[in-house]
């Protein structure tokens, strides 16, 4: 018998191909079983005895596929479920803004005068337009917008069934009157100025309202983003009371939340916490948070705290506060970019020295503003070179720049005739009166006759009267005479003379040219920077002070209140170089800040600055509605201003917004103004829901 073929053999094949029978039995049995099961075809009792008639063996194995397709079918339902379905926001959460200040006219014709007004005025009302998230102006209250060929009439066709929080319907009627209240003089709107000289009219038949304007006007669109108030509120009350009324705390607006409450502190004057709900009416997307509160806080070192004991959801912190302020991962960090710049503007009607171009260009050399943005702000914001801010609106950057370069700002001062002197520059200038070469006496005239009375003018003691008239009489005579007396040594005495005769003479001549042609007194160049009382501000001021000290410019530091910079200096024009900020709108018009018709109080021309060509480009910019020309212009204008150098452009801090990692849906984008880090509130999300693609 061979070994390999023993009896064990062929019943170990047999045992062998038997449990694969029966596997393959058990196999068929399940997946009937598990067919019938899926296809609803056996009844409760049948699926419970099923197992039961199963001996031990097959049990095992129907357990072992039992637990396989469940596992694949709970795998295969999780799969399709996620394939096919999406995370979107639910309703639901709220969210807690703090905020330095108090609020005084959540009211958004007068709203502008302060921050925490205009942040609370933002998610309450509506306007004719809004900003989207790129800073751009799109369809807020308004449906369609027609504008004429001349660009001087718009037509505002309004979305219809739009709602007040209190249920009034809103219509074109609630938009001439919020336009003709900051019209009219007697309410004392901040904005008034914004709408003189533009009609607004309803269009009959139409929900909707037609501005005229005197002229074309590029960035109108922009002043369509005003906030519109409720005329069924606010009609009947007259102007003087208007900053008197209960809805300037209480607001009635149109937008995604509504006001609610409002809590005071324990002093019972200054208001601790307003809180606003979802408003179900808004004609745009639903609100997804319910509730967002705003609370009120003295200063920002109490807002920190807060922070800290978790109490606030979203803050914004001046760039001193934000470099000492731990994050510790709580919040998340958004840098918001607007239309905003500081510089160094340069007065050439109160310094003489600031009214040489060498010495305007010398000081843009001079700055480091890369340093400035480092020390100052932490880096969070980008160096300005043009008054067009074309990082913001897209221009070409200017086709050159002031980069910092010590060596070329030191030749330029040098070119202008100054020197240094014990780490200080310095100019020395010869005072020529005039070179006396005739004899002169009482009854001469003219030039030489002028300049004798102005070179013995230079001391009251010897011509009192000090007047320059060209005629030698008696006054000059007597003049002449203390002279000769006063340097007796000089001129009398070797003319065997005891008293001046009145007459200029040789040796007269000879002492007369002396002393009349000496070098005056030297000049060091010194400016005067004056900016606000605020720490950004003040810092900002030292550095650039250290900066100018390196090529030995003596620099004086003056820092002024905001209420005594605006009257006693900015509207008068009152200071040498000014260390201050200008905010654009999202649609630039820089004729305010630049045509010399604007140096005059109110107008914005801080640099006093002065030119045709410039003014030209001004003037036909703000009319036009050519993009293209209105951005060739810009640019041309631009290069202008640098060449000029009536300012030293310095940085664009960025706006920095903290809000914390459980809100949702906050984007980074370009805003106008602060207050609109709050557009798009109401996409903001704390819960989420999983919903069929």
């Amino acid at each position: 018998m061979d070994k390999s073929e023993s009896p064990d053999s062929d019943s170990k094949s047999g045992n062998t191909e038997k449990n694969l029978i029966g596997f393959s039995d058990i196999r068929k049995k399940a997946g009937k079983y598990f067919g019938m099961v899926f296809k609803n075809r056996l009844s409760f009792w049948q699926i419970i005895r099923f197992p039961l008639s199963l001996n031990k063996k097959e049990r095992i194995i129907f357990t072992a596929l039992s637990i396989l397709f469940i596992g694949s079918f709970a795998y295969l339902s999780q799969s399709f479920y996620f394939r096919n379905t999406e995370i979107k926001p639910a309703l639901g959460g709220k969210y807690t803004e703090g905020l330095v200040g108090q609020p005084r006219f959540i009211n958004p014709i007068y709203s502008s005068s302060f921050d925490a007004d205009r942040d609370i005025v933002e998610p309450i009302f509506s306007g004719i337009m809004k900003y989207d998230s790129s800073g751009k102006i799109v369809n807020d209250l308004a449906e369609k917008i027609d504008l004429d060929s001349e660009g001087k009439i718009y037509e505002i066709y309004l979305k219809n069934d739009i709602l007040w929080h209190d249920g009034e319907k809103f219509s074109a009627d609630d938009i001439i009157f919020t336009i003709k209240t900051i019209q009219d003089a007697d309410y004392r709107s901040p904005l008034r100025a914004n709408w003189i000289g533009i009609e607004v009219e309803k269009i009959e038949n139409e929900n909707g309202v037609r501005f005229k304007l005197e002229k074309p006007y590029a960035a109108f669109l922009e002043r369509l983003t005003l906030k519109i108030i409720p005329k069924h509120i606010w009609a009947d009350i007259p102007a003087q009371n208007f900053p008197l009324s209960v809805y300037n705390l209480k607001p009635i607006g149109t937008g995604p939340y509504k006001f609610k409450s409002l809590e005071y502190s324990n002093d019972g004057i200054s208001v601790s916490s307003i809180d606003l709900t979802a408003f179900p009416g808004y004609f745009g997307k639903t609100p997804n948070l319910m509730k967002v509160s705003f609370k009120f806080f003295k200063n920002e070192d109490e807002l920190i705290q807060s922070v800290n004991k978790n109490e606030i959801d979203g803050f914004s912190l001046e760039a001193s506060k934000i470099l000492k302020f731990s994050n510790d991962d709580k919040f998340k960090e958004y840098l918001l970019l607007w239309p905003r710049y500081f510089a160094v503007f340069l007065n050439p009607k109160k310094s003489k020295f600031l009214s040489d171009n060498l010495i305007r260009q010398a000081l843009n050399y001079a700055t480091n503003k890369e340093e400035i943005i480092n020390e100052i702000i932490g880096g969070k914001g980008y160096i300005v070179e043009s008054p067009i801010l074309p990082e913001f609106f897209g221009f070409n950057p200017p086709s050159s720049a002031y980069q910092f370069d010590l060596v070329q700002a030191e030749s330029l001062i040098k070119q202008a005739g100054f020197e240094k002197k014990d780490g200080q520059l310095v100019k020395y200038q010869t005072q020529t009166t005039y070179s006396f070469k005739t004899e002169l006496k009482t009854g001469s005239q003219g030039k030489a006759v002028e300049g004798l009375q102005a070179c013995l003018s230079m001391d009251k003691d010897i011509y009192p009267g000090g007047k320059i008239t060209g005629y030698f009489g008696n006054d000059t005579n007597e003049a002449v005479k203390n002279f000769q007396e006063k340097y007796a040594d000089d001129i009398l005495k070797p003319s065997n003379l005891k008293e001046g005769n009145g007459i200029v003479g040789p040796a007269t001549r000879i002492k007369l040219n002396e002393i009349c042609n000496k070098a005056i007194e030297p000049e060091y160049l010194t400016i005067i920077l004056t900016t606000v009382e605020d720490p950004l501000m003040e810092e900002t001021a030292k550095l650039i002070k250290k900066q100018w000290d390196l090529i030995g410019i003596k620099t004086e530091i003056n820092t002024v209140s905001v209420s005594d910079l605006e009257k006693d200096y900015i509207k008068t024009r009152n200071y040498e170089a000014l260390l201050f900020g200008e905010v654009l709108g999202t649609i630039p018009d820089l004729f305010p800040f630049w045509h010399s018709s604007q140096i005059k109080d109110p107008g914005l021309n801080l640099a006093n600055y002065e030119s045709k060509s410039a003014d030209n480009l001004l003037e036909a910019t703000r009319i036009s509605l050519d993009h293209d020309k209105i951005a060739a212009n810009y640019e041309s204008f631009q290069n202008i201003i640098i060449n000029d150098a009536p300012v030293i452009f310095l940085y664009s801090p960025d706006y920095i917004y903290f809000v914390s990692l459980k809100i949702n849906g906050v984007e980074e984008k370009n805003i106008a103004e602060p207050s609109k880090r709050l557009l798009g509130i109401e996409n903001w999300f704390i819960k989420t829901k999983r919903v069929w693609k």
